[in-house]
């Protein structure tokens, strides 16, 4: 996948994103979000916003940064903006890859179904390591590769299919965090058929060691 097929493919997919895909993921898309310890003052950043399905679930509270490389998913994100009347929301056409964002800027940064449909995911991480505050939250919603032998081979053999969408199935969850300062923090199955994961992570960077609510300790244990 490259950049420009990419955002090509995305912009195909906003006129009937809500109506398909949108439905598919929002039950899951909305579990993510409601279950962020958002705290008044709060900045959080969301990576691939698409149409801005979560956006009416974000406190009025925090600061809400939208980023998508997809004018046509933004187009409709925007709607969503000015009908929900949502003035706690800021909206960016960005390339996740490269973020023209402030290191150690959001207390959030939320990814779902991203990691698996841009070019180069390790990249896209290390920018939301870069813009995540030390000790701060980064939370992944998307299919990970798991370890069942039949499964990941049948994933790797409809990859390449998959990618003509844009998307891959063939990334394993261990493969996305290897090398990086992200600690799992707890991770659940969520709809649809429990096929999607929900990742929530401690970025560690510099050695912080945070103090969470929500069943988080210092030293990074849940509680």
């Amino acid at each position: 996948m490259d950049l420009k097929k990419v955002e090509r493919v995305y912009s195909k997919y906003a006129s009937m994103y809500d109506h398909t895909f949108g439905k598919v993921f929002q039950q899951s898309r909305e579990s993510a979000v409601r279950g962020l310890p958002v705290q008044p003052g709060h900045r959080i950043l969301e990576v691939g916003i698409g149409t801005g399905e979560a956006l009416p679930l974000y406190p009025s509270h925090c600061e809400v940064l939208g980023i998508d490389l997809s004018d046509g998913m933004l187009e409709h994100a925007r709607r969503r903006v000015d009908e929900y009347q949502l003035d706690h929301v800021t909206l960016q056409r960005m390339d996740a890859g490269n973020m023209d964002l402030p290191d150690d800027h959001f207390d959030i940064v939320m990814a779902a179904y991203v990691v698996t449909a841009v070019p180069d995911y390790r990249v896209v991480v290390d920018e939301m390591i870069r813009v995540c505050k030390p000790g701060g939250r980064i939370v992944m919603l998307n299919h990970f590769s798991n370890g069942n032998k039949v499964i990941a081979a049948v994933e790797k053999l409809i990859s390449p299919l998959c990618k003509h969408l844009g998307f891959r199935t063939d990334l394993a969850l261990h493969t996305v965090l290897e090398g990086t300062s992200l600690t799992v923090a707890s991770k659940q199955k969520v709809n649809p058929l429990r096929f999607w994961h929900l990742v929530e992570c401690v970025n560690k960077k510099n050695g912080h060691q945070p103090v969470f609510a929500n069943g988080f300790a210092t030293n990074g244990h849940v509680s």
